[in-house]
């Protein structure tokens, strides 16, 4: 299954509950934290509710 490198690359202060509690369930909490992710429906979902910020690569494999 493909993989996608998931870096937080905004602050989640002053941002809805709810965005702070998903970059939380991705693994990331702290400013340029990397987590490597199964490619899911539900993990796409989660990348697009914060893709401002965040940024994702795609990893070959």
């Amino acid at each position: 299954m493909a993989k996608l490198k998931v870096t937080q690359t905004g602050s989640p202060i002053r941002r809805a509950p709810d965005q702070e509690q998903t970059l939380i369930g991705l693994g990331l909490n702290k400013m340029n934290r990397s987590r490597e992710l199964e490619d899911t429906p539900s993990i796409r979902g989660m990348i697009a509710k914060v893709a401002h910020m965040v940024r994702v690569e795609e990893i070959a494999g």
